[in-house]
Parts: structure tokens; C-alpha cells; sequence
């Protein structure tokens, strides 16, 4: 460099129109990316849009087979012949333009009858039916395997003039009262399915076709008009033997750019400000409205929980109160004021009852799940009468999801146990009456009965007698001795009768003890013995071995017994014996059995089985044998069968029937054992 010459300086102003002309250059390039972006959206969300809507037709179109599968259906059940066939298929015709052939072939596939549409012409003039069989075949095979509606492949069938169309059969099985009763043949027209099965005002300016899965077009039924480019969505059409595309156009929405693309975007950006202001404007009335509708929510629950007879209560996780309704501070005497911000002990708990209700309390809030059917308890008012009570908690769960506290419904039970005493009473009632009805029908049996030891008594007396007045000396000892051992063994057998009733009828208390089962058949055995003696039956009874005890109310269950056997006798009359029927029998047999308790265990039950050898129950008299106060004599009460399902449900079991072989009725009922 020589001496006095000077560096060349770069020009500010330049650099800060370069930087202006980069700046510039970026913003353009990002509002065209804007722009390409916009627009690569615009179509993406058309293109979305369109096979949504493609979607839809295929949709529709399977909904219209579906109902048109229906239809079919009922064809041949309104038109069991071939010539009550015809009106019906034409019918059918006539409402479906998308059929342009119905047929009815036998099981063989062999052609019963036939209708053709009558909005085409000659279809199938020009060319024989016999060469679609093959198809017609493959459809029905394919029927007949899938015990429902097959299609076949689609095909062109010529016309006259040089035209044709796609067709396509549907075969539909026949089956008429579980008996195939041939096929039913529906030629499908894939234009007119087109045009029939889908809405056409949603489809206006759309393109429609099916095309097969290689793309090759199959049927068109309209175009998109215009030389705009289009979009275009693939829809598959799954049938049952064939697959078909739909194809569906439509014209691109998306315009060109902007004139002025800074007017739009400060235009769109003020469009935006006012729409925002539009939108805060609408946000605070719809904040307002919320605001009132929420108040009057909010009043018409407090309105609502007010009018409840059921008590609510609401408690944190601490078993601190923090709501209560009018009808919970009724129950136990106290204010709103006095019970809301109380804690544990509840100032309702009946004081001895405080630790137990205490622990229990501890197990709920320590997250221990909750029995849905609720569980009973005992409240205290505040002027020291106490009632029962039912309470069903569940868990308090705000908006996040996280359980805040319990939520209680309290039932006050103390109406329901006066209904249940009542019910008991009335109940005891009913069996009292219907133990002394049995008894007083038994009185005869006893008369008769006692006649035989009283009158062994009285001709061992007499013979004592004749004894004694003979000269001393001349009588044995033994003779006298013998007669008056007589005299006491009658004598102890009339009792022995006299006290198996008194004692059946004296023992009233319902107490629950652990019973032998032979105890319970020797207690009415005496009773039965009576009366089978009488009518001339045999008494069996078996009692399984190492069967054990059970735990019962023993009179109750003496007394089914006894009814049921009584009830298996008066079912054997002499004069309703068949001849050769075999000999008049009533067996009684206990079993141990187990049976599934539903807790997945499975409890030991004792059976108990009468059989009688009568002439069993006829539907009629089955359709109201527990009904109360129903009965087949004219001398019973129909008391019997209702008490005893009563007494043996109340024991936790079950009692029931069933015809005995080769004839008669068992009945049984099992009761739980006391282990």
C-alpha cells in the first residue's frame, strides 16, 4: 500500500438497508410459510373432512343392506308359496330401485320364482340369466356357510344398444319354522345403490363411485363438475363375500393468496381484537348467568335436602361434622348449631356405647371399605329415648377426585321394628292356632287310642278282683302280681300318649338349642304311630348315621314335621288306592348334605325328606300350595304348608318339593347344623 492512501469504510446506511431487506425478506418468507402453512391446513382439514364423509356413505350404504337384508327376511314368512310370492316381491321391487331382480330358488338352488324391477327394462333380455349362475352359486354357497347373507363378486352384464351395468347378487338363506326352506337371490345394481342408499342433498357437487380394489372404476354415479383439481377419499365396503371401494370427490375449497397480505393481516388481526372484546363481553354475561343458575342450584338442593325425612350428615376426614339436614337434627333433639364443628364421641352415642361406637368409627376412618347395604346402630336423643337406627356412609369426593370426607344417610327403623313385632305377634298367633287346630284333630286318634289301655285296665282289674274274693288259699300269687304289672304297663302307656300331646302343646318359647335329629322324629313319632295305625299305612323311618345335630327352634320344627306327615297321610286315603299301585307308605328320612352358601364356602345342612305314596299334586293345586288359607279339605284351615316355609325360612332354610317315583310327593327342608 502506498503512502497516503486510505482503507476503504463500508456505507451504514447500506448495511442498515441490507439489514432492512433481510428483515423484510424474512418476514415475507415467513408469511408465505404462514400462508403455504394456512393453506397445506386448509386442504389437510378438507381432505379430513371428506373421508369422514366417505365414512359416512359407506356407513349408509351398509345400513341400507342391513335393512334391506330385513326386509328380505320377511318375504317368504308373509308369502309361504310361490304364488302368494309374487305380489309381495313386486311390492319390494317397487320400493327399492337399487333391485333389479328378486329370485326364489329351492334348496337346490333351482329357480321356484321370480320378479324383475320395473323401473329398468328388459335387463336381462339381451343375455341369458344362466350366465350369472356361476355367481349366483358362489353368493349361495357362501349363504349357506355362513348361515346369514353372502355377496358375490361384482360383474358386468351387457344391455342392448351397446349398454350394461355392474350387478352384483346378494343370496339370503331360507329358513321357515328351524327348516331350510331354499335361498333368497337379490341382484344389486351398483349404479342404482349409488343413487338410492345415500343422501343426496349431503353429496350435491360431490363425485361418486365404486371402483374395485385395483382402481379400476366399477360404477359412477356423478361427477364433479367443473375442471377445478379435486380432492379425493377411498372408503372400504366390507361385505360378506366381496369387498367394494367407494370413491368420493370433492372440488378443492382452498383459494389464492392475498392482494395485500399486510391490509389482510392487520384486518384480520383487528377482526380478531373485536372478536375478543365480543367474546370478554359474552364471557361475563355467560359468568353471570352461571353465577344466577348456580344460586338457584344451590337453593333448590338446600330446598330439596330440607323437605327429606331421611337424615344426612357429612363429616371430614378428622370425623368432624360439617353438614347436617333438618330431618338429622329431628332424630337426635339437637340444633344445626349444637351438632356442625362436634367431633368423636358423637354427642348422639348412648353413653355405656361410646367405646364400641368409638372403635368403629377409628375403622372407617382409617379407609376401611364401607358396606354398600349400610349397617344398623343405636342413637340417643338429646332427651335420652333411644331408637334404632340404619346408616349407609359413603365416601365425600370433591371435583379433583380426592375423597374429603363421608357422606350418611340415617334412617330412623324405629316404625319398621313396631311393623316387625306386629308381623312377629301375628305370626306366633297364626302357629299357636294352627298347633291346637292339629292337636284337636288329634283328639279322635287319642279317644281311640286309650280306649285299648284303659280297657286292658279294666279287664286286669276285674280278673284282680275275681282273685281276691276267692276263698285264701285257693289263688297264686303270681296270678295277682302278673295283673297288676299289667295293669301298670297300660296304665304307663296311656300316659306315655297323653304326655307326647301336652308336651307339643305347652312349649311355646322360640329358643334356638342344639337338637338331635332323632330327638325331633321321637318326639311326633308316638303321634304318628296313632295315626297311621288307624288308616292302615306303614311308617318308615331312617335316619343317616353320624348325622349331627341341628340348631332349631324345636317345637316350630316338630310341628313341620308333624304337618308334613300328616299332610302325606291324608294324601293316602283307602278308597283313592289304585289297585296294584304298590302298599301305602310314608317314609321320613334325615341326611347330612352340603350346599353352596354363596360365600364362596360351603355350609353342612341336615335334610329332611317326607314321602308319601299318594296320588301327588296337580298343577293347579302346585300353583297355590304355600298360598295361606288355601286348602284341599273341607275340615282344614290352610294354615299348614305357608307356617312350615315360614318356621324353616326363618331357620335359614328352604323348603320344597317334587313328585316321588313311581308316585306321591316328597317334600324337604333342610336346617343348618349347630357346628
Amino acid at each position: 500500500m502506498v503512502e497516503g492512501d486510505t482503507v476503504p469504510r463500508r456505507d451504514p446506511s447500506a448495511r442498515r438497508w441490507g439489514l432492512w431487506a433481510a428483515l423484510v425478506l424474512l418476514v415475507l418468507v415467513l408469511l408465505m410459510v404462514l400462508v403455504f402453512l394456512a393453506r397445506e391446513y386448509e386442504e389437510g382439514r378438507d381432505q379430513q373432512a371428506l373421508d369422514q364423509e366417505s365414512a359416512t356413505v359407506v356407513g349408509d350404504i351398509r345400513n341400507a343392506l342391513l335393512r334391506n337384508v330385513q326386509t328380505l327376511q320377511s318375504l317368504n314368512s308373509v308369502a309361504p308359496t310361490a304364488d302368494s310370492w309374487n305380489a309381495p316381491a313386486a311390492e319390494l321391487l317397487a320400493q327399492h330401485r337399487e333391485i333389479v331382480r328378486l329370485e326364489w330358488r329351492d334348496q337346490s338352488q333351482r329357480l321356484l320364482s321370480h320378479r324383475d324391477t320395473p323401473y329398468l327394462s328388459d335387463v336381462f333380455g339381451y343375455l341369458d340369466r344362466t350366465r350369472a349362475l356361476a355367481d349366483v352359486k358362489l353368493a349361495c354357497d357362501n349363504a349357506q356357510r355362513l348361515s346369514g347373507p353372502a355377496y358375490s363378486s361384482s360383474y358386468f352384464w351387457p344391455m342392448r344398444d351397446g349398454l350394461g351395468m355392474e350387478l352384483m347378487e346378494m343370496c339370503l338363506p331360507v329358513v321357515r319354522s328351524g327348516v331350510p326352506n331354499g335361498f333368497l337371490v337379490a341382484t344389486y345394481s351398483l349404479p342404482g345403490m349409488l343413487a338410492e342408499l345415500t343422501n343426496r342433498d349431503e353429496l350435491r357437487n360431490r363425485g361418486l363411485s365404486f371402483n374395485d380394489a385395483d382402481g379400476t372404476r366399477l360404477a359412477l354415479h356423478r361427477m364433479v363438475p367443473g375442471t377445478r383439481r379435486t380432492l379425493s377419499a377411498n372408503a372400504v365396503l366390507e361385505l360378506p363375500g366381496h369387498t367394494l371401494i367407494l370413491q368420493l370427490q370433492s372440488p378443492r375449497l382452498v383459494g389464492g393468496l392475498f392482494p395485500n397480505v399486510l391490509t389482510a393481516v392487520v384486518g384480520a388481526l383487528s377482526f380478531a381484537l373485536l372478536a375478543v372484546l365480543a367474546l370478554l363481553a359474552r364471557d361475563t354475561r355467560l359468568r353471570q348467568r352461571a353465577e344466577f343458575e348456580v344460586g338457584d342450584a344451590l337453593a333448590f338442593r338446600k330446598a330439596m335436602e330440607d323437605s327429606l325425612v331421611t337424615g344426612l350428615r357429612a363429616r371430614d376426614m378428622t370425623g368432624r361434622i360439617t353438614y347436617v339436614n333438618p330431618a338429622f337434627c329431628e332424630m337426635v333433639g339437637l340444633s344445626a348449631g349444637q351438632l356442625i364443628g362436634t367431633g368423636l364421641p358423637a354427642p348422639w352415642w348412648p353413653p355405656e356405647l361410646v367405646d364400641e361406637y368409638q372403635q368403629r368409627q377409628m375403622v372407617r376412618l382409617a379407609g376401611q371399605t364401607l358396606p354398600r347395604e349400610g349397617y344398623e346402630s343405636v342413637f340417643q336423643r338429646s332427651d335420652g329415648t333411644r331408637f334404632p337406627v340404619l346408616i349407609i356412609e359413603a365416601p365425600l369426593i370433591d371435583a379433583q377426585g380426592k375423597q374429603t370426607g363421608f357422606m350418611s344417610a340415617i334412617l330412623d327403623l324405629t316404625e319398621q321394628r313396631r311393623v316387625e313385632d306386629l308381623n312377629r305377634t301375628s305370626q306366633e298367633r297364626l302357629q299357636a292356632t294352627a298347633r291346637l287346630a292339629t292337636v284337636g284333630e288329634m283328639a279322635s286318634l287319642l279317644s281311640h287310642e286309650l280306649n285299648q289301655p284303659l280297657a286292658a285296665i279294666s279287664s286286669y282289674a276285674s280278673g284282680a278282683i275275681n282273685l281276691l274274693e276267692q276263698p285264701t288259699g285257693t289263688f297264686q300269687q303270681a296270678d295277682l302280681s302278673q295283673a297288676m304289672r299289667r295293669i301298670s304297663e297300660q296304665a304307663e302307656r296311656a300316659g306315655r300318649v297323653i304326655k307326647s300331646v301336652t308336651d307339643f302343646v305347652r312349649r311355646r318359647e322360640q329358643v334356638r338349642e342344639s337338637v338331635a335329629p332323632r330327638l325331633l322324629i321321637d318326639a311326633i313319632q308316638p303321634l304318628l304311630v296313632l295315626q297311621a295305625k288307624k288308616q292302615g299305612i306303614q311308617l318308615q323311618i331312617g335316619i343317616a348315621s353320624g348325622c349331627p345335630p341341628v340348631q332349631c327352634d324345636r317345637t316350630m320344627v316338630e310341628q313341620v314335621l308333624l304337618n308334613l306327615a300328616r299332610n302325606g297321610m291324608q294324601a293316602m286315603p283307602w278308597d283313592a288306592e289304585p289297585s296294584g299301585s304298590g302298599p301305602r307308605v310314608l317314609k321320613i328320612a334325615v341326611h347330612q348334605s352340603r350346599l353352596n352358601a354363596g360365600d364362596r364356602q360351603q355350609k353342612t345342612w341336615v335334610t329332611f325328606e317326607v314321602s308319601d305314596h299318594g296320588l301327588g299334586l296337580s298343577a293347579e293345586v302346585q300353583a297355590k300350595l304355600f298360598t295361606p288359607f288355601f286348602t284341599t279339605r273341607a275340615e282344614g284351615m290352610g294354615l299348614g304348608l305357608s307356617l312350615c316355609r315360614t318356621v324353616i325360612e326363618q331357620h335359614g332354610g328352604a323348603l320344597t318339593y317334587e313328585p316321588n317315583q313311581p308316585r306321591g310327593t316328597v317334600f324337604r327342608f333342610t336346617l343348618p347344623t349347630s357346628d
